[in-house]
């Protein structure tokens, strides 16, 4: 399981990166007032990616249920929270209006994130 974490954080963390640059160059470019939006969620991402590399390096030290679920909580997080501002500030530079509801999910993202960080904290105390 572990080798997943490792793997998953890697990759998300080079998308954040290919992201970013995209946020500070081309999107500031096309839209400037979405590029604070779309930061946020750049942030989160690179956050929770190491967060993941983190659970991944651990893992077999706390090989743990509660260690499993904080990665997976991680993982869903960065999908719903970052996601959902990528996707609300590009909707947003291309004049979209009424954006679906899109906004919701980034809360519901945001509850992923806690719960992950209470269920790595779980596990550490597990030990």
């Amino acid at each position: 399981m572990h080798k997943l974490y490792l793997t998953l954080g890697s990759v998300i963390a080079g998308l954040g990166v290919i992201l970013g640059a995209f946020g500070a160059h081309k999107l500031k470019e096309i839209a400037p007032d979405s590029v604070p939006t779309f930061q946020t969620g750049v942030q989160y991402q690179m956050y929770h990616a190491f967060a993941l590399l983190i659970v991944g390096i651990l893992f077999e030290k706390f090989p743990f249920k509660t260690m499993n679920w904080a990665g997976l909580c991680f993982l869903i997080g960065i999908l719903l929270f970052s996601g959902s501002l990528y996707a609300l500030s590009l909707l947003k530079a291309t004049g979209k209006v009424g954006l679906g509801g899109i906004g919701i999910v980034t809360p519901i993202g945001g509850l992923f994130f806690i719960t992950g960080w209470i269920c790595f904290v779980v596990a550490l105390l597990k030990k």
